[in-house]
Order: C-alpha cells, then sequence, then structure tokens
C-alpha cells in the first residue's frame, strides 16, 4: 500500500507539471498539444527522478535487513543445535534408564521362574517319597519267596517240558550260577518263557516321562517293554531280547509293543495334544520283511499320530543297517514317522546325515556330556552339540539323569529336555489303562486270561549330596528349603 507521503509528491509533481505546461502556453504561446506534451515529459522525468532517488536510498536498509536476517538465522541454527544436545542427552538418559528397568525385571523373572522350578521339584520330590513309602509297605509285607528254581505255572499245552523251567530274569546271579544245566537248556528254558509270555499277551508297557528343562514339564512319554513269566515274575527287555532276536521272535513283540503304545498315545491326545511317545524297535524286525510289513500295515493305518510317534533305535544299530533296513526306515520316513537314537557312546555325529534319514532325537547320557575326557575326542565341544544339532532340527535329550548338579550343568549346554530316575522311573500302566486296550477294536485276540497289571516298586537311588548352584534373594532360600540333609 502506498505511503502518504508518496502519494503527496505524486500531486506535487502533477501540478508542477501541469504549471510547466500552462506557463508554456500562456507566456511562451506554444501550441496546447505541444505544451502538454512538455508536461507529461517533465512528469514522467520527475518520476523517474523520484523512483532512482529512492532506490538508491533504499540499498544500505535492504543490506541492512540481509545482515539482520543472516545474524538471525545463525542464532537460530545455534539455537537447533542445542536444543539437539539437550534431546540427544535425555534420549540417553531415557535408554539408561529403560535398560536399567529392563535388566531388573529381566532378573526378578528369572528368579520367579527358578522359584516355580522349585516348588514343581519339591511337589515332585513329596510325591517320589509318598510313591516310594507307599511301595515300600507293599514290599515289606509281600512274602519273599525262596530264591529256588520255580517251574512255570502252566507249560504250553503243544510243549511237553520235565524239567522245571527257570527265569533268569527272577533269579539272583548267585543262584543263576549255582544251576547244573547246560547254558543251552536255560537259553531254550528262556525262549519258551518269551513264547508262552507273547501268546498269553503278558507284554506290559512301562512309561518313564521326558521332560523340558528347565520348566520339568512331561513333553514324551518313553514305553519300556516288559514281560512277564507264568509266576508273574518280571523279565526286562536287556533279558529278553537276546534271545527273542535269536528265536524270531522279536517281530511278534515288536508289534504288540507298537498297537499298544499307539493306543497309549491316541488316550494321551485325548488330554494333550503336544504330547509324545517313544518307542523302541528292533533292527531284526525291520531285516524281516514279514514282521515289518505287519508293522508298516497298522502304522500306515494310524498315519494320523505320526508326528508324535517316535520310533527309537541304538546308535550302534542304527549305524549297521543294511540296505534292506535302510528301505524299510525310508518308507516310515515317507509316512510322517520320526526317528531317535539312544545308547549313544560316539559324539562324533553328523547331523546333515541323520537328519536326511529322518532322525529327529538323539539322547546322551548326562555322564557322557558332562565327561570332558569324552568331550576332548570328539569333533565338537559337548556344549555346543545342541545348537549344532538345533541346525539341522534334532533335538538332544540327557538320559540317565540322577542327580540335580547334573541338571544345572546340562542348562548351560543347552540341553532343552531330560529323563532319568531324577524325575521319575518307568512305571506301568494303571489297571484301567489295561483294561481299556483290551477293549480297543484294534487290539488282537487275548488268549488265556485277561492281562493283570503288577505293581513294581521302582529301584532304590542312593541320595547324594548335590551341591546348589549360587543363587540370591528368594531363589536362594527355596533351594535351602529343599537341599536333602
Amino acid at each position: 500500500m502506498f505511503r502518504v507521503s508518496t502519494i503527496f509528491v505524486v500531486i506535487c509533481m502533477a501540478l508542477i507539471a501541469a504549471s510547466l505546461g500552462l506557463i508554456l502556453y500562456a507566456v511562451a504561446g506554444i501550441d496546447g498539444s505541444q505544451s502538454a506534451i512538455v508536461a507529461l515529459a517533465a512528469l514522467t522525468f520527475m518520476i523517474l527522478y523520484n523512483a532512482v532517488s529512492m532506490r538508491l536510498g533504499e540499498r544500505p536498509k535492504i543490506g541492512n535487513q540481509i545482515a539482520d536476517l543472516s545474524q538471525g538465522t545463525a542464532d537460530l541454527a545455534r539455537q537447533v543445535g542445542d536444543f539437539g544436545r539437550r534431546l540427544s542427552a535425555i534420549e540417553g538418559r531415557l535408554v539408561s534408564a529403560t535398560s536399567a528397568s529392563q535388566d531388573r525385571l529381566k532378573a526378578m523373572h528369572d528368579e520367579i521362574s527358578e522359584l516355580g522350578g522349585l516348588v514343581n521339584q519339591l511337589a515332585e520330590a513329596v510325591a517320589s517319597h509318598d510313591d516310594q513309602l507307599a511301595d515300600g509297605i507293599i514290599a515289606a509285607q509281600a512274602p519273599v519267596p525262596p530264591p529256588v528254581p520255580v517251574a512255570p505255572a502252566a507249560a504250553p499245552s503243544h510243549r511237553a517240558v520235565a524239567e522245571p523251567v527257570v527265569s533268569t530274569a527272577a533269579l539272583p546271579e548267585d543262584d543263576y550260577l549255582d544251576i547244573d544245566a547246560p547254558e543251552t537248556t536255560v537259553a531254550d528254558a528262556l525262549v519258551d518263557i518269551i513264547k508262552d509270555a507273547i501268546d498269553a499277551n503278558r507284554i506290559d508297557i512301562y512309561l518313564q516321562p521326558i521332560v523340558t528343562l528347565p520348566q520339568r514339564k512331561v513333553r514324551f512319554y518313553e514305553a519300556v517293554t516288559r514281560l512277564r513269566d507264568g509266576n508273574e515274575k518280571i523279565i526286562a527287555a536287556e533279558d529278553f531280547i537276546a534271545p527273542a532276536e535269536a528265536a524270531g521272535l522279536m517281530g511278534r513283540i515288536d508289534h504288540s509293543v507298537i498297537l499298544r503304545s499307539v493306543q497309549v498315545l491316541r488316550r494321551l491326545m485325548v488330554r494333550n495334544k503336544d504330547v509324545g511317545v517313544f518307542c523302541n524297535i528292533a533292527p531284526a524286525t525291520l531285516a524281516n520283511p514279514a514282521s515289518f510289513a505287519q508293522c508298516l500295515d497298522f502304522l500306515d493305518a494310524n498315519r494320523a499320530v505320526a508326528a508324535s510317534f517316535v520310533l527309537e533305535f541304538k546308535q550302534s544299530a542304527f549305524d549297521r543297517l543294511g540296505p534292506v533296513e535302510r528301505e524299510h526306515l525310508a518308507a516310515l520316513a515317507q509316512r510322517g514317522y520320526r526317528f531317535s537314537l539312544d545308547h549313544v557312546e560316539d559324539l562324533r555325529i553328523e547331523p546333515r546325515e541323520l537328519a536326511d534319514r529322518g532322525v529327529r532325537f538323539i539322547k546322551v547320557s548326562a555322564a557322557l556330556l558332562l565327561d570332558q575326557k569324552q568331550g576332548a575326542g570328539a569333533d565338537i565341544h559337548a556344549a555346543d552339540l545342541s545348537d549344532l544339532l538345533g541346525r539341522f532340527g534334532i533335538d538332544l535329550i540327557a538320559e540317565r539323569i540322577e542327580g540335580e548338579r547334573a541338571v544345572v550343568d546340562l542348562l548351560d549346554y543347552n540341553v532343552r529336555f531330560g529323563q532319568g530316575f531324577l524325575f521319575a522311573a518307568p512305571k506301568p500302566l494303571r489297571p484301567e489303562t489295561a483294561s481299556a486296550s483290551q477293549g480297543d477294536p484294534t487290539s488282537p485276540a487275548v488268549p488265556g486270561k485277561p492281562k493283570q497289571e503288577v505293581p513294581v516298586v521302582a529301584p532304590k537311588i542312593e541320595p547324594r549330596r548335590v551341591d546348589p548352584p549360587r543363587a540370591s534373594g528368594n531363589a536362594a532360600l527355596a533351594r535351602r528349603a529343599v537341599r536333602p540333609h
């Protein structure tokens, strides 16, 4: 907007130009049009002169304004820099405070988790002590049979036995050495007992849990096989496997065990979909086409539980499998079944090769994992074995854990699963479970009398004093509360 002074100057210049034109017209006698042109030229000259003079007068002011603007910009930049430094300092303090609070929260979370684990351990210890007390009372009330050879209660109708048949698993070692019969006679007698147990369906399934570490939550069960003779004496697997393989009976035993284990797994999955069952299978069953075909038909019909049913082999037997056995394993892997290796004695493992063959679990004894001398001869340190196997989809399970100190050391090795008498001993199926399996429509016909579960006393393990790991706060108090005296 024009200022008042500018308007006044313009009016004055117009008056001066008009006066000049009138003077030229009236005094000098110049024509009116020429006088108007002169007046207009004078007005134009004055306007130009005024504009140039004003522009020249404003140059110092523009320079001062530019200088002021530059100074203001510099002040603004300094203020922005100062604000940035203050903001960085505030962010640093916030990060430090957040990190400290997270560390405190993590420490509290770890201590609470440890307390929860110790409470679970205390509850399991109390329950285990109650079971041991109950088993001790039953064992004390039961009469002790004299350590003499005993003939089977009922001999098979198709085989006449003149001499008494002796169960080597039921006799003490001294009595076994005093037997005058030749070794072949004892082996034949044991084979007869095994045949009778198979025919009478006296094949029992014991379950031992496999727990997660350090939570000790049951994740899997291992099905352990036991046989009973005519006098209800229990024969362990290590006592009957070799004679049964020599007599060609392992196929029938494995088929019965696989059938029972799948039935148990289906009942367990009704309550917990994440549970699984490990079932041992003998290499002789894989090598026998007839026995394997029978087992494969049943496993193919139960392919829905393949992801939770793990077939287990010894490491030594798995490494010696021939072309026929490898082909049968591939057939099982194609149907979704996974494999496990136990009784591992050599830590020089090729995880890629095992993963390609369908192995998803490897069981290593806690003593072997924690043995520094054994680890020195391996290609990889035992502490890195779990991570190495995990990169190929294989989980490491520490078995035969018997002490708390071993659990603490295994946690440093990133071992996720554990199995052993520290957590629970193998226990037989409950009577209602056994009766349910007999009533299953897929179960084979059971000759003779119905199967009855026999309670077994878990082996006693002498308590050993375990040095607790270092802890502080409530966790240390809880650990001292559950420490054995």
